[in-house]
């Protein structure tokens, strides 16, 4: 029977902060012990792990990519890191690996495996944003990504602002898109339905805001920009 290592889940932070700013000091002790990581992008994760105390070692480690464009076969072939009873760390882009994150592909291969799964704490900027959003969390789901062509992105909107009057709704969008977003949003939403816009969360720019819609289309000159942003609504 084939012994398997562990997979352990590396949150990594939302922006260009230190580390050590927003990941466990257990986190940070324990990462030299790992030496095979599967990655989104393997540059952004060389520059994750240096600055978590690495940067010595970084040449000695392994990396494996997994993301949009891997094929199901290569997923598959990623169980071989696990062989003879050696650990793998699996690292996002930002926040919390395998949460709207291709790395969620892994996990669930380890799971039918019978690989142990390990999830470390770290910054998700889903859950930060609702904490600061004053908006219902008792009741909310995460509808993701919304889609990227002005009709369905109005079209979705609007439905998720139905849902949104019994369970608040969490949506994220491409960077380069968020201000089309926020225009759309302006158009289809009622005025008295609360818009929380969070970017950049934990980084020194950090803006977070809950305001009714109406409130938000008397801001003339506002823009996100390209900055990682989460969007929440709740219709009242």
């Amino acid at each position: 029977m084939t012994q398997y290592g562990k997979l352990y889940l590396i949150p990594s932070p939302l922006g260009d902060g230190a580390p050590s700013d927003v990941l466990p000091a257990g986190l940070l002790s324990f990462l030299p012990s790992l030496k095979n990581f599967v990655v989104e992008e393997t540059r952004t994760a060389r520059r994750f792990l240096s600055a978590a105390g690495l940067k010595g070692s970084i040449q000695e480690l392994n990396f494996r990519e997994l993301n949009e464009h891997t094929s199901p076969s290569e997923v598959e072939s990623l169980l071989e890191l696990f062989e003879g009873g050696t650990d793998v760390g699996l690292i996002s882009e930002a926040g919390l690996p395998a949460v709207a994150d291709p790395g969620a592909r892994l996990v669930a291969l380890c799971h039918r495996k019978g690989i142990e799964v390990v999830p470390f704490a770290g910054p998700s900027s889903l859950m930060m944003a609702l904490m600061c959003s004053g908006l219902d969390g008792q009741h909310f789901a995460f509808a993701g990504y919304i889609p990227a062509k002005t009709d369905g992105r109005r079209e979705a909107l609007r439905a998720l602002e139905k849902k949104s009057a019994r369970e608040t709704q969490i949506m994220i969008e491409t960077p380069y898109r968020n201000d089309a977003l926020f225009a759309d949003m302006m158009q289809v939403l009622n005025p008295s339905t609360l818009l929380c816009i969070a970017a950049n969360i934990t980084c020194p720019d950090q803006f977070i805001r809950t305001m009714s819609v109406a409130q938000w289309r008397r801001e003339k000159d506002f823009t996100i920009g390209k900055r990682p942003c989460v969007f929440i609504i709740q219709a009242v």
